[in-house]
């Protein structure tokens, strides 16, 4: 089989409700041969409560499937716009869409998983063939479900000096290792995005910590960073995967300090579940971590890493020409393309699953 690159557009609407992120590259599912253009495009403000009052709600469970299926398809609507938007603003000839809608609930102890976007709606009312739910064919495996961007950054990763560690911080934080001869693990590490800003939403009214400004503001309290870090999350061994809220209960820890306290607290969690993980599972020590996502915008985050770190070189992603806004759109576009040549996306080392196995459900126009 002759393996070309594909115009490949990634949609990820992401659970810290920053926004649908979409990008645009050429790839054949192994390099990224072109990027072209990419943007965020923030939620409506209804449609972020319509998402919100469903948020962990399971299918089969009494009329849920009702409302989620409202949701889904007020979203899936939006998608679709976005999509023609994209097309009719950068004249690009699309051959796959990769979508990931927000996780409604991810839960692989009940080998449960559901993003938002009908992926047959979609490429019905766009006509360009589409690929989504990249998680489930590994969750109905017995794998994880996440994380599933392990490929992306092992491609990503060509020039670097190994071993290197990509961190992805967006809802949630995961690590990717690549060691000195090519093998690789992938892991849920902790916290993410989210637990700052529940803080901040719940206490300033504000969707997040915009550039760290109040963490930067507030004294860090270690007696609560050490007491959160008792959670029995971080004595599991990888591979494993952050489920649908379970950080949440850890939040009430905070209550009691100050708006500018609490967040910089929230801020050093974090911090310190992605170090904690990179010193204790890791199988070698990185030379450098490049931290991705909406979280390498908060130089009050990537500040307290390197404290936990000295002896490590941290570095934001666009340093080493990975965006920060886009790249999980990025990576969907990319997973799209692996889909279309059934080329796989889990691993044994990276979710659990038995053998390497593709992903993706893909609907023809």
């Amino acid at each position: 089989m002759v393996i070309k690159g594909l115009n490949c557009l990634g949609l990820m609407g992401t659970s810290t409700f920053g926004g649908v992120e979409l990008a645009l590259i050429r790839t054949d599912g192994l390099d990224i041969l072109e990027r072209k253009k990419a943007y965020v495009v923030p939620y409506p403000d209804k449609m972020k409560e319509d998402i919100r009052a469903i948020l962990a709600l399971k299918r089969d469970v009494d009329d849920n499937e009702e409302k989620l299926q409202a949701v889904d398809l007020e979203v899936s609507d939006f998608y679709v716009q976005l999509i023609k938007d994209f097309i009719a603003e950068s004249g690009e000839d699309i051959d796959v869409v990769g979508i990931e809608g927000i996780t409604i609930l991810h839960n692989p102890n009940i080998q449960y998983t559901y993003q938002l976007g009908n992926g047959r709606y979609i490429a019905s009312k766009t006509g360009i063939k589409t690929v989504t739910h990249f998680r489930n064919a590994d969750i109905c495996c017995g794998g994880q479900g996440t994380p599933i961007s392990s490929v992306y950054f092992n491609a990503m990763a060509v020039d670097e000096i190994k071993p290197v560690a990509y961190v992805n911080i967006s809802g949630k934080a995961d690590i990717t290792w690549i060691g000195s001869f090519g093998e690789f693990i992938s892991f849920d590490c902790g916290p993410g995005d989210n637990f700052i800003n529940n803080w901040t939403s719940k206490h300033a009214h504000m969707d997040n910590d915009y550039n760290g400004r109040l963490a930067i503001m507030g004294q860090v309290h270690e007696k609560i960073v050490n007491s959160l870090m008792h959670h029995k999350f971080f004595a599991k061994v990888p591979p494993k995967s952050a489920y649908t809220g379970i950080f949440a209960d850890k939040a009430e820890h905070l209550e009691g300090l100050s708006l500018e306290d609490g967040a910089a607290t929230a801020t050093a969690f974090v911090a310190e579940a992605i170090c904690y993980s990179i010193c204790l599972y890791l199988p070698e020590l990185p030379k450098k971590i490049i931290i991705c996502g909406k979280g390498a915008n908060n130089p009050t985050l990537i500040r307290f890493i390197r404290q936990r770190v000295p002896s490590i070189e941290v570095v934001n992603s666009r340093e080493v020409g990975i965006p920060t806004e886009t790249v999980n759109a990025e990576i969907r576009a990319f997973l799209s393309a692996r889909a279309i040549y059934s080329l796989p996306i889990t691993f044994p080392q990276t979710t659990g699953v038995s053998e390497p196995i593709p992903g993706g459900e893909i609907y023809e126009a």
